[in-house]
C-alpha cells in the first residue's frame, strides 16, 4: 500500500511502465469487497424466505419490508459515498467502508438463532445492511480513477459485475450453508422447517434442520480477511484530480463515519414516514415517491451543512447537479441498474408468494395461503437470474466501447419493455390459478431476459458516463447515478409486496415497463440524435 502522489493512465508509456498493474491490484481487491457489500445488503431477500420456510412468526407483507429497509439505507448511503474518495482515498475508503460489513454479518446471525426475535431487530439489522449497498458508490468512483478513459467501460463493468456476483454468491451460498452445521456450537442450533426449502443441489423436505444464522456468518470467513487485504494491498491517489487532501487513516475513518451516521438518520427518518404501524412505522400513509425525494433532498442538506473543508468541499463536488446530463443518467441508470437491484431483492420472496401456494377460491373469495406440494423451490432457482445479469455486465461494457454506450442502451430498453409485459402476463396467470407451477417456466425464462438486458445496458451507461462527463466530474456523478438508481432496492420489493397484497402483482411489471418506454424516448433524444449535443458516447 501506498500513497500515489503521480497519476498518468492516459499517459502510455506510465500506464504500460507502471500505472496497469497498480490499476489491476486495486481493481483485484477492490471486486471482492464490492461482492460481501452487495451480499450483505441483499442477504435479507433469502433469508426471508427461509424465515417463512421456517414458520418465522412474520407475515410476506412484513418479510417485504426488511428488503425494502435495506435497499432505502443502501441507497441513501450511496449519497455520501459518492464523495469519500475525494476526501478519504481510495485506500481508506475501501478498507473502512468494508469491515463494516462485519457488524450486520454477525448480529445477523446472532438474531436468527432465535425465532423469537423480534420484528424491530431485524429492521435494524436491515438498516444497517445498507453498508454494503452505500459502497457500491465509492468502489465505483475509486476504480473510474485508476484507468484511462479508453478501458473504464471494461474495468468499471468488471467491478460492478463480478462485484454484483455478490447477489448470486449470496443466492447460493446462503441456502447451501443453511443444511450444515459447519460452524459448530458457535453457530447454535438448528430450527426446523415446516415447509419445503432447498438450495442449488435440490429440494429440501419439511421437517429438516435448517441453520438459518449460517446466512450472516458465512460472510465472516471472507470480510476477515479483506479486512487486512484493503488495508495493505489498496492505494490512495493524491493527485489534485483524486484525492488530493487525505488527511491521516483515523481522520479519515472519521469523517466517514460522520457522513455515513447521516445518510443512516435520514433513512430511518423516511422508512418510519413510510412502514404501516404495524411494522413499526408511523402509520401515516405517506406517498413513498414523496418520502424519497424528501430523504434524498434532506441527506444532500445536511452533507452540505457539515462545517469545516467537507462542507466546503462537498460545494464544489455539487457542481455536477449544474449539469443536466448528471439528471438525464440517473434516470437512465435507473433503469438498468435500479431494475437490477430491485429485482434482485424481491426475486425469490416474489418466487416463493406467486408460485409456492395455490391460488384458490374459498367461500367466493381468492385465498392465497394454501401451501403448493408442486411449486418451484426459490432457493433453487432465484440466484439464476441476477447471475445472468452480473456476469454479462462486462459484456456490455465491452460491446459499448466498441458501438457506442448509447446503441447499447436503446436495444436494452426495447427488450426491457417488451419481457416485462411479458412477465406480467404470466405472473397474472399464476396469481389466479390452484396450479401456478404450470406457468412459472416461461415467467422465468422471461425474467432471465429482463436480467440479461439489465445487466448489459448497464454496462453500457458506465461507457456513456465516462465520455459525457469530465474526468473531474465522472467519478462523483457514478456514485450519484448509482445512489439513485439504487433506491430501485427499496422501491420494488415495497411495490411487489404491496401489489400483492392487493391481488394484482403483474400491475407492479406493468409500471415498470411504462418507466422503460420513458427512458427509451429520453436517451434517444439526448444520445442518439444526430443533432443532439452528444451522439452515441
Amino acid at each position: 500500500m501506498t500513497d500515489i502522489n503521480r497519476w498518468e493512465p492516459e499517459n502510455e508509456q506510465f500506464w504500460q511502465t507502471s500505472g496497469k498493474s497498480i490499476a489491476r491490484r486495486n481493481l483485484w481487491i477492490s471486486i471482492p469487497s464490492l461482492l460481501c457489500g452487495f451480499a450483505v445488503w441483499l442477504y435479507w431477500g433469502i433469508l426471508t424466505v427461509q424465515m417463512m420456510n421456517a414458520g418465522f412468526n412474520f407475515t410476506s407483507d412484513e418479510l417485504f419490508t426488511l428488503t425494502a429497509i435495506a435497499g432505502l439505507s443502501g441507497a441513501t448511503l450511496r449519497i455520501p459515498s459518492s464523495f469519500f474518495i475525494r476526501f478519504c482515498g481510495g485506500r481508506n475508503t475501501i478498507f473502512f467502508t468494508t469491515s463494516l460489513l462485519l457488524i450486520p454479518a454477525f448480529f445477523t446471525g446472532v438474531a436468527l438463532q432465535n425465532p423469537d426475535t423480534p420484528l424491530w431487530q431485524y429492521q435494524l439489522l436491515a438498516l444497517l445492511s445498507g453498508f454494503g449497498g452505500g459502497n457500491f458508490a465509492s468502489s465505483m468512483s475509486n476504480i473510474s480513477y485508476f484507468y484511462p478513459k479508453s478501458q473504464q467501460g471494461l474495468a468499471l463493468g468488471l467491478n460492478a459485475g463480478l462485484g454484483n456476483f455478490g447477489v448470486t454468491s449470496m443466492q447460493i451460498l446462503i441456502p447451501l450453508f443453511m443444511t450444515y452445521g459447519i460452524f459448530g456450537a458457535f453457530g447454535g442450533d438448528p430450527v426446523t422447517l415446516i415447509s419445503p426449502s432447498g438450495s442449488l443441489i435440490g429440494k429440501v423436505p419439511a421437517g429438516s434442520d435448517t441453520w438459518i444464522q449460517n446466512g450472516g456468518y458465512l460472510w465472516l470467513l471472507i470480510l476477515v480477511p479483506l479486512f487486512f487485504a484493503t488495508w495493505f494491498g489498496m492505494d490512495n491517489i493524491r493527485t489534485k484530480e483524486v484525492s488530493p487532501d487525505v488527511g491521516s487513516p483515523l481522520s479519515a475513518i472519521a469523517m466517514i463515519s460522520i457522513m455515513l451516521s447521516i445518510g443512516l438518520v435520514t433513512a430511518a427518518a423516511g422508512l418510519w414516514l413510510i412502514l404501516p404501524e404495524s411494522a413499526n412505522g408511523s402509520g401515516w400513509g405517506i406517498p413513498k415517491e414523496l418520502v424519497l425525494v424528501l430523504v434524498v433532498a434532506t441527506t444532500v442538506f445536511c452533507l452540505k451543512m457539515l462545517p469545516g473543508a467537507i462542507g466546503d468541499s462537498l460545494s464544489k463536488q455539487y457542481q455536477i447537479f449544474n449539469n443536466k446530463h448528471t439528471w438525464v443518467m440517473s434516470v437512465i441508470y435507473t433503469m438498468t441498474f435500479g431494475s437490477f437491484i430491485g429485482f434482485s431483492a424481491a426475486f425469490p420472496l416474489a418466487i416463493k408468494v406467486i408460485f409456492g401456494f395455490q391460488h384458490v377460491l374459498v367461500d367466493g373469495q381468492m385465498t392465497h395461503n394454501i401451501v403448493n406440494p408442486n411449486g418451484p423451490s426459490a432457493l433453487m432457482y432465484a440466484w439464476m437470474a441476477p447471475f445472468i445479469g452480473a456476469l454479462i455486465r462486462p459484456v456490455g461494457g465491452w460491446i459499448a466501447d466498441k458501438f457506442g454506450g448509447a446503441l447499447v442502451t436503446q436495444v436494452c430498453s426495447a427488450i426491457m419493455v417488451v419481457s416485462s409485459l411479458g412477465a406480467a402476463y404470466y405472473m397474472k396467470q399464476a396469481y389466479t390459478s390452484a396450479t401456478p407451477e404450470e406457468f412459472f417456466m416461461p415467467f422465468f425464462i422471461i425474467f432471465l431476459v429482463l436480467f440479461a438486458a439489465t445487466g448489459i445496458g448497464n454496462g453500457s451507461t458506465f461507457r456513456t458516463i465516462a465520455m459525457v462527463f469530465p474526468k473531474e466530474q465522472a467519478g462523483p456523478v457514478l456514485g450519484w447515478t448509482s445512489a439513485v438508481a439504487a433506491y430501485g432496492a427499496f422501491y420494488i420489493p415495497m411495490v411487489f409486496g404491496q401489489q400483492i397484497k392487493s391481488g394484482t402483482p403483474d400491475i407492479a411489471l406493468i409500471g415498470f415497463a411504462v418507466f422503460y418506454a420513458v427512458c427509451l424516448l429520453v436517451n434517444w433524444w439526448f444520445y442518439l440524435r444526430k443533432d443532439g449535443e452528444f451522439y452515441n458516447p
